[in-house]
């Protein structure tokens, strides 16, 4: 594979995209240049938009979600706009391809009962282990209380929380810092979990596996039984041992956005809790709330 003509690594290191993003986008161009290739494109410059019609014409054939043809698509054009931009190419062929779109999803939002079941009710298993039971909790009293990502969550450390202002300090996507407010059930269970069972949690499980936490893991709010910092795969497993339903961690920030709106929160104010740096991505829950609305009025209206 001829990547010196092509510039896939300079472009995927010059891209201010988070590191699982770019992972996709290299896999995604690699696959177009080698389908390129075959063709005998053998250089960006020689890329036409008839070329770029035929690939993602070529992708519907082989029975790709929608969705997914719209990623490729987008990191072709983000790629060849980079091109155009450095003067490794003189025109964009992607300039204007679109690409097709999969019918939106709105997002599942959890019931009050799956609520409750989630957060104020672990299983005997987990009471079995109280430093652990608690962790748990703390995690989901911050993922639906304060709205947080899994990867910001992940990324907490013991400076960041303020107990006293009942505060936050995050980063979130694009490497923005917020500040968000902490619910009173989520501080009273971050309170047992730092003062009361973190130490615990860190002792045990070091006896157990004889592993030393690094200085990254040491400073993390939130660890696993191997003594690293939590990650996102650890809280699908909290999820899976905690929930009465399959649930995915998003889903309780969905839920957490979507009651703000229900209580009559403004659209500017949860744009700000959840870190959205565009207003259209927030306005999906808009949609949710009217479609809760529906819902309601058809199954107990009587005429409806």
């Amino acid at each position: 594979m001829a990547e010196s003509s092509w510039n896939l690594q300079e472009f995927i290191q010059a891209v201010p995209l988070a590191s699982s993003t770019l992972a996709v986008y290299q896999r995604d161009l690699e696959a177009f240049q080698c389908w390129a290739e075959r063709l005998g494109v053998e250089s960006p410059d020689a890329v036409t938009r008839v070329t770029l019609r035929r690939y993602l014409a070529s992708l519907t054939t082989r029975a790709l979600a929608p969705r997914t043809i719209a990623r490729k698509a987008a990191a072709i054009r983000r790629y060849f706009s980079w091109l155009t931009l450095n003067g490794l190419i003189t025109t964009d062929p992607s300039a204007g391809i679109s690409s097709p779109r999969g019918p939106a999803k709105l997002p599942r939002i959890l019931t009050t009962d799956e609520l409750h079941q989630l957060i104020d009710e672990p299983s005997t298993a987990a009471l079995a282990q109280p430093a652990v039971a608690k962790r748990d909790t703390a995690v989901l009293e911050l993922l639906y209380g304060s709205g947080l990502r899994v990867s910001e969550l992940c990324g907490l450390n013991l400076n960041s929380l303020e107990l006293d202002r009942r505060r936050l300090t995050l980063w979130g996507k694009g490497s923005k810092q917020r500040v968000v407010p902490i619910s009173e059930p989520a501080a009273q269970a971050l309170r047992d979990w730092v003062d009361s069972y973190r130490s615990a949690f860190l002792q045990k499980f070091f006896k157990e596996t004889a592993i030393q936490a690094d200085a990254d893991s040491g400073q993390a709010m939130f660890h696993n039984r191997r003594l690293g910092r939590l990650n996102p795969r650890d809280v699908r497993r909290i999820l899976d041992a905690r929930s009465p339903v399959p649930t995915h961690p998003h889903a309780l920030r969905h839920t957490f956005a979507t009651h703000l709106l229900d209580g009559g929160a403004d659209l500017r104010v949860v744009q700000e809790l959840l870190g959205h740096s565009d207003l259209a991505t927030t306005q999906i829950y808009t949609h949710v709330s009217r479609e809760r609305i529906r819902t309601v009025f058809e199954s107990s209206h009587p005429r409806a």
